[in-house]
């Protein structure tokens, strides 16, 4: 039987692009201890920070880390990671040097990823940074569903370029302890029921799935940033993701 708990550890990791105000509306929302539930701009997406475009994935991880001892983890506690999209490296990373830190890892339209995978393998070395995409263009990768002008305009003015080292670094992972972690998926632009059939299938994307311990999902039908089309339901599916004990 599933039961909750109160006042949850949750820290909130959007993805490429994309800083800590990602998660303003479903903060709005969440209903949580805000002294307990954060979210984090990782290391290279700070447009204020000179040295951002030669920040790594090893600087991303650990700044997760960082901001998880602030929470006061491990003192006593666990937390619940939400990760979105490409926040799924670093925060693989994470799960793989300490899994004892996180009591629920919650992917947002994304998953887990495999050692060896880059993010942007054929990025050339001498790229220092990967800005966003035309419309068009992040239309072709991902869903744009839900997303008003407005939103996009928004999307567009506050993006930072995602550093070329983050996109060029292979991920290693070495402890197979990261794949005990319990683990929600929240699916939004792919339903939950083609993500487990690719999952099984092995396919590149979508094989780490496969080999979860502890595995439940959640559909949520929108695009690709959930925090904007359906701030409210997103909100109440981190909710519940992370009050769950089972």
């Amino acid at each position: 039987m599933t039961t909750t708990t109160s006042s949850p550890t949750i820290l909130l990791i959007a993805g490429h692009w994309l800083g800590a105000w990602a998660w303003d509306e479903v903060l709005e929302h969440l209903g949580t201890d805000r002294s307990r539930t954060i979210a984090m701009t990782l290391p290279g997406l700070d447009g204020n920070d000179p040295e951002r475009a030669a920040r790594t994935l090893d600087d991303q991880a650990a700044a997760v880390l960082d901001v998880l001892a602030r929470l006061g983890v491990p003192e006593g506690r666990t937390a619940t990671l939400v990760a979105h999209s490409g926040a799924n490296a670093p925060v693989s990373l994470v799960l793989d040097r300490h899994p004892e830190l996180v009591d629920r890892v919650v992917w947002i339209d994304s998953g887990p990823v495999a050692t060896g995978s880059v993010v942007a393998p054929g990025l050339p070395e001498g790229s220092g940074e990967f800005p966003l995409p035309s419309f068009d263009v992040l239309a072709q990768q991902a869903s744009l569903e839900g997303l008003s002008a407005e939103v996009l305009e928004r999307f567009r003015a506050r993006a930072v370029p995602e550093p070329g080292p983050v996109l060029r670094q292979p991920v290693e992972l070495t402890n197979d302890a990261r794949r005990k972690v319990r683990t929600t998926l929240v699916c939004c632009s792919i339903p939950s029921a083609q993500v487990l059939e690719l999952a099984h299938a092995g396919h590149a994307v979508f094989a780490e799935v496969a080999h979860l311990e502890h595995l439940d999902v959640i559909d949520l039908p929108t695009g690709h940033w959930p925090m904007w089309s359906r701030p409210r339901d997103l909100a109440e599916a981190i909710r519940s993701a992370a009050s769950r004990t089972d």
